[in-house]
């Protein structure tokens, strides 16, 4: 159902039950999924793929051009995937040449009110953005990390899987997978145990990534020195593996 108040580009690409309530503007080379919601005074340009089953509510902006001040007016475009939700006031923005001209955003994300992804992002699946956390540009989110209130992620940064960031944290540099951080700037506290028991992670498994942490943050190794280390305890331990591969392939550094 489109309201009678609502704008909708004639170009545009609109699926099978699909909501769009009104004085919302949908505009050209937008392409929405079926049973997706579109509340009202929402706004979404193009180029813009969006997948199925996804909720917008008031306010929020997605696909309008980045803010960065090399942008001329090229056509970058934003693609996201099914079943997220984006709350009050998110914004998303496209990405630009001088990375991949995309901002990619997978499936099953919540982005709280007032969230912001910059241009050139990627978000993967099963994140959560808190009220008024915002990712700067080219930065990287992997699947299942949650940052946390008021989070700030400098440009470039990349989040680990299963991460976690409290409460205005101010991150950085990398944060790898499983770790939790606070402060400003954002250091090591711990893994985030608790996160990974709702996921369903083993004992044994949560154990082995206690000691590889361990070895990463409190051994007095440095980085190089400590990962010969993860890649022998990744050997018995497959979850450890991603952990070895994130600090290994870091270009920013990692929290320390």
């Amino acid at each position: 159902m489109i309201d009678a108040n609502a704008v909708v580009h004639p170009d545009a690409k609109i699926g099978n039950n699909v909501t769009i309530g009104p004085f919302t503007y949908i505009g050209a080379d937008v392409e929405i999924g079926d049973d997706t919601w579109v509340g009202s005074h929402v706004v979404i340009k193009g180029p813009c793929i969006i997948g199925k089953g996804n909720k917008f509510f008031q306010f929020s902006s997605i696909g309008e051009e980045c803010q960065d001040k090399k942008y001329a007016g090229e056509p970058t475009r934003v693609e996201i995937g099914d079943n997220n939700i984006f709350r009050e006031c998110c914004t998303v923005h496209r990405g630009t040449i001088q990375d991949q001209g995309l901002t990619k955003i997978g499936s099953n994300n919540l982005f709280m009110a007032y969230t912001h992804v910059a241009h050139d992002c990627v978000v993967g699946s099963n994140v959560i953005l808190a009220n008024n956390a915002s990712i700067a540009g080219h930065v990287r989110v992997d699947d299942w990390a949650i940052l946390g209130g008021m989070t700030g992620v400098h440009q470039f940064v990349h989040i680990g899987a299963h991460a976690f960031t409290a409460g205005c944290s101010l991150v950085l540099q990398d944060v790898p997978p499983y770790v939790m951080v606070s402060g400003q700037s954002a250091v090591p506290r711990t893994i985030n145990s608790e996160g990974l028991k709702r996921r369903d992670f083993s004992k044994e498994a949560i154990a082995a990534i206690r000691k590889a942490y361990k070895t990463l943050y409190r051994s007095g190794l440095t980085t190089a020195e400590a990962l010969p280390e993860l890649r022998k305890l990744a050997e018995e331990h497959p979850e450890v593996v991603g952990m070895a591969d994130f600090v290994e392939s870091s270009s920013r550094g990692i929290v320390r």
